[in-house]
């Protein structure tokens, strides 16, 4: 459906919008910002049902924190909620090595502090950011933060820490776990950069990690200080006038070299979300990318006639051909079958407007032709969809899907969906300009949206499940982030709001559920071992993941791997192909345990 049509769509729709808002007030009165509680008979049925239930505690154990939106100029007041709709973010790292998953949240108003956890080590949390340097990063001038992103770039065994704004990249390096020290400066790094996404990848297989840096907003756009208004997408199908791409060649001496023309990178959509994996099975690290106003686009890492390029296959392959709105980008094996499935969410509002989110499946392991099967497996429609991550979170030996959603939650009983149509349709000089846009006046664009969480039935389709197991907040989700933080083989879910407060989602699962976790090391690879990728065989089946840093939207997982095995008590094998092509295999590792596996040298 052209954005023409949808128009024509949203203008049919217009009367059934006007009496929407007794519906928009129902669900402000009666859902509640704070999670309800469990009853313990309640509990004993969830876990019988599903396997698990989630009890929201991020403030009962330290994680008490609330993002702030980013400063624009004035000239964008009209639409400021639009315009300041990101900058909540959530990554996960053992940033002193202790074996615990710490977190690091960013916020995004000037002067506002980012804020990192340091995991007591027994079921809480304790603020150490700004004791360690890392706190202090929105001042006026620099930009805004984003998110961010961790992995050992300099292979010293600790894991270095970027973080990407809307304005100065900042790259600290980790000091033993004792401290960071700002190597910004001096690493190479791009003066400005409007970024919507990072992640770290070791492109070249050097043994040394890269760093990508996608834009969202134009490079020469301030937004705290506009020169023009024209910094809008030229159109909502096809825009092509975001920022540019960086990827940036570790030189193993501290310092990072753009060469991202060298390796025909050249877009310049509005990326906002991107993925590392090998889609292909040549064991090169290829590249997706989750673009707004526009289609995805997937670049597949190649060396030929002995240089490496990257060339953008996302069209042939079935996955560049409808345009959408990109905001995630998260991969897993969820048919238990060796090759990963991407996931892409975009907008889907009932009644006004019908993307559907993407889950692109290969038509076998390592083809480069993929299916769109959201629909068929039950997980295309989410709302506005953002942050969304793949993890076996009741351990039954299947990868679920937790989804947080929700654009601007205005005035309860109001929507801004009608003019937001008017604009759409307008040519790419009046779409383009901001000053074109219709004022919101405080009105909701698609706020207050229940989440999901879509339980993986094992048969290839999956149910959601997500307020019978007390995921009941409706805020303005955007980052979601898995994570065992009390180390007892549980996926807890960390999700960061935007203007909200961050959330702990706590995860209680059945005892009679087995699980193995790996910690990985490189030694001829990256000390991260990011690219790793890890199969499980068990009872006859087998579950592939892979080792990234970034994933979904604005978020990183923890970098340990996380298998259930449902109630089965022994592996067969595990096998590892490492980033250097390595390969590794253990035989009847133990389950219920963290192994910590370093590569063989």
């Amino acid at each position: 459906m052209t954005f023409n049509q949808k128009r024509v769509l949203l203008s049919l729709c217009f009367v059934s919008l006007i009496a929407g808002p007794a519906i928009y007030q129902r669900v402000a009165q009666t859902d509640s910002a704070a999670p309800r509680s469990t009853s313990e008979p309640d509990q004993q049925a969830l876990l019988d049902r599903y396997g698990l239930w989630l009890e929201e505690s991020a403030k009962a154990v330290g994680l008490d924190f609330r993002h702030t939106r980013p400063a624009i100029d004035p000239q964008l007041d009209h639409i400021g909620p639009q315009v300041a709709a990101m900058g909540a973010a959530v990554s996960v790292a053992d940033f002193d090595g202790d074996g615990w998953s710490d977190v690091y949240v960013t916020n995004s108003s000037p002067g506002s502090l980012n804020r990192l956890y340091r995991n007591q080590q027994d079921g809480t949390f304790r603020d150490v950011a700004e004791a360690l340097g890392v706190a202090d990063l929105n001042q006026p001038g620099t930009g805004a933060c984003m998110g961010s992103v961790w992995a050992d770039y300099d292979n010293d065994g600790y894991e270095d820490l970027l973080v990407y704004k809307w304005g100065s990249p900042e790259l600290f390096h980790n000091e033993a776990g004792r401290g960071f020290k700002r190597v910004s400066d001096t690493a190479g790094l791009p003066e400005w950069i409007n970024a919507g996404t990072a992640t770290w990848f070791d492109y070249d297989r050097d043994g040394w990690i890269d760093l990508f840096i996608a834009g969202y907003w134009p490079d020469d756009v301030r937004l705290e200080s506009l020169s023009h208004t024209r910094i809008m997408p030229e159109s909502f199908e096809y825009a092509n006038n975001g920022g540019r791409k960086w990827l940036l060649r570790n030189t193993g001496k501290g310092a990072f070299v753009d060469v991202t023309s060298d390796v025909g990178i050249s877009s310049t959509r509005w990326t906002l979300a991107t993925v590392a994996a090998d889609f292909n099975g040549d064991n090169e690290p290829d590249l997706y990318l989750a673009n707004d106003y526009g289609v995805a686009e997937l670049y597949i890492n190649q060396v030929e006639n002995g240089k490496r390029r990257f060339r953008e296959v996302a069209k042939e392959t079935g996955i560049g051909l409808a345009p959408k709105s990109g905001m995630n980008a998260a991969v897993g094996d969820v048919l238990n079958n060796g090759s990963l499935a991407i996931y892409q969410t975009n907008i889907s509002e009932e009644g006004v407007l019908i993307q559907g989110n993407n889950l692109w499946l290969p038509l076998q392991p390592g083809a480069l032709q993929f299916q769109n099967m959201a629909s068929v497996m039950g997980i295309e429609l989410g709302g506005w969809s953002f942050g969304a991550q793949f993890g076996d979170l009741n351990n039954d030996g299947a990868l679920d899907l937790y989804l947080t959603n929700g654009y601007v939650s205005g005035d309860p009983g109001t929507t801004y969906w009608y003019d937001f149509a008017e604009i759409t349709g307008g040519h790419s000089r009046i779409i383009s300009d901001a000053r074109n846009w219709p004022a919101m006046n405080g009105r909701s664009l698609s706020g207050y949206q229940h989440k999901r969480v879509w339980l993986n039935n094992g048969s290839g389709g999956f149910n959601e499940v997500a307020q019978a197991l007390g995921v009941t907040d409706t805020f303005d989700g955007r980052a979601v982030a898995l994570a065992d933080l009390q180390n007892r083989g549980a996926l807890d879910v960390l999700v960061a709001n935007q203007a909200g407060p961050l959330l702990l989602y706590r995860n209680h699962v059945d005892p009679k559920h087995h699980w193995i976790a790996f910690e990985l090391e490189g030694s001829r690879s990256n000390r991260s071992a990011v690219g790793a990728q890890v199969r499980v065989h068990w009872n006859g089946q087998q579950q592939l993941q892979v080792l990234t840093a970034a994933s979904g939207y604005s978020a990183q997982n923890q970098r340990r791997l996380h298998f259930g095995l449902g109630p089965h008590a022994a592996v067969d094998k595990i096998e590892i192909l490492w980033p250097s092509g390595r390969e590794q295999v253990l035989d009847s590792p133990t389950v219920d345990t963290i192994h910590r596996i370093q590569e063989n040298p």
